[in-house]
């Protein structure tokens, strides 16, 4: 891997973070405020993609005094702790979708809320496809396993805005329960995806 390459993977696993934990803190602001938890259950996935987003970090800074299968062996742990990650916060944003429909429990509208997901559809398509590049380039499993995660997170983004601009639009209160229901299988189907990242970061 070249230093330039190095420099490239670096500097989206930064911007990854930092952006992630931005979009997260805000969109739970907004969740809360609004009572939406389909815009709540967004913002705690961006704190999970901003957990991979520090693994690349860590994956591509160098490290002394350990050996390459060592490097590995960490790396699959830490991948299958967020994947781990993935299927506890799927659960619990399941099963408050659930309740929430039994309640008939409806959030105020939010267009801050629809604001942010627009936001998060410009900006991660771009960086799924850069970090596809720079990972084929260097051939970086992990890092092309954390761009399929980028790309989650904007399949999200677009779930969340179909639920958020229902509400907003025509007041169809269960809209934001039935978003955070497929966010939900989303994020379960995340888990696993990332499970076997991490069993393929073993072999």
């Amino acid at each position: 891997m070249s230093p330039h390459e190095n420099k490239g993977a670096l500097g989206l696993s930064y911007f990854t973070v930092g952006y992630n934990i931005l979009e997260g803190i805000a969109s739970i602001i907004f969740g809360y405020a609004a009572g939406s938890f389909a815009l709540v259950a967004f913002g705690l996935d961006s704190f999970i993609e901003s957990l991979s987003g520090g693994i690349m970090i860590w994956r591509f800074t160098g490290r002394e005094g350990i050996s390459h299968e060592e490097e590995e062996r960490i790396e699959a742990r830490a991948v299958k702790l967020v994947a781990f990650a993935f299927y506890l916060l799927g659960a619990y944003v399941l099963y408050n979708s659930i309740r929430n429909l039994y309640l008939h429990h409806g959030p105020e509208q939010s267009l801050a809320g629809i604001i942010i997901a627009i936001i998060s559809l410009i900006v991660m398509p771009a960086l799924f496809f850069l970090k596809r590049r720079i990972g084929r380039a260097i051939n970086s499993r992990s890092l092309l396993a954390d761009s399929k995660q980028t790309l989650a997170c904007m399949t999200l983004s677009l779930v969340l805005l179909i639920g958020l601009g229902v509400n907003y639009l025509w007041g169809i209160w269960w809209s934001d329960s039935a978003a955070s229901g497929v966010i939900a299988l989303l994020l379960i189907s995340e888990g696993y995806n990332t499970y076997r990242e991490g069993e393929l970061c073993e072999c």
